[in-house]
Formats: structure tokens, C-alpha cells, sequence
């Protein structure tokens, strides 16, 4: 089997839930848009803010949710698997994650 047939095959923990996170990052953006709209129409500061706001609230939502899916799929996968360089691995990539999750806020 070649690489590129294991990555066709290979599922990642949002898998199950991709076509939401789809449908949800195309609302995000559309508000994005919202905002570009917003801004050449002069709109009032606190109003952009405001949506500005919700975007990143939405984010920060997505960003959660994927994270919970890596630990349940990805992480729980690897900890299950006995492997313990792997589970150590994949233990370290989700601290990195974490870390870098919360700089974003």
C-alpha cells in the first residue's frame, strides 16, 4: 500500500463530524465576510467590534471541539494502542496543542 493510499484511508477524530465543522466554518465565513461588508460601509466601530467578537467566539468553539475529538479519537487511540513511544508522542503533540490553543484567546 502506498502513502498515498494510507492517507486516503486514514480518519482523524473529526472525521465523524466533518461535514458540520464544514458547514460551520462556512457561517464563520460569511460573518468574516460580514465584517469586510461592515467596514467599507463605514459601519459604527462597536457594531464591527461586536461581530468581530462573534467570529471569534465561533472559532474558539470549532477549535474546542476538534481538540475533544483529537483526544477521544487520536490521543485515546494511541494511550489504547500499548505503544508507549506513540502514546508519549501523542501526549506531547496534545500539550503543544493546548499551549498553542491558548495563546490564541
Amino acid at each position: 500500500m502506498s502513502a498515498t493510499e494510507k492517507k486516503v484511508e486514514q480518519h482523524y477524530g473529526y472525521h465523524e463530524h466533518k461535514d458540520a465543522h464544514i458547514k460551520r466554518l462556512h457561517r464563520i465565513e460569511g460573518q468574516v465576510r460580514g465584517i469586510e461588508k461592515m467596514v467599507v460601509e463605514d459601519r459604527y466601530c462597536i457594531d464591527i467590534l461586536t461581530q468581530i467578537g462573534a467570529v471569534s467566539t465561533a472559532l474558539e468553539s470549532l477549535g474546542f471541539q476538534i481538540l475533544e475529538e483529537h483526544v477521544k479519537h487520536c490521543v485515546a487511540g494511541a494511550l489504547a494502542s500499548g505503544d508507549e513511544k506513540e502514546a508519549q508522542a501523542k501526549s506531547e503533540e496534545l500539550l503543544e496543542a493546548v499551549k498553542r490553543f491558548a495563546k490564541t484567546r
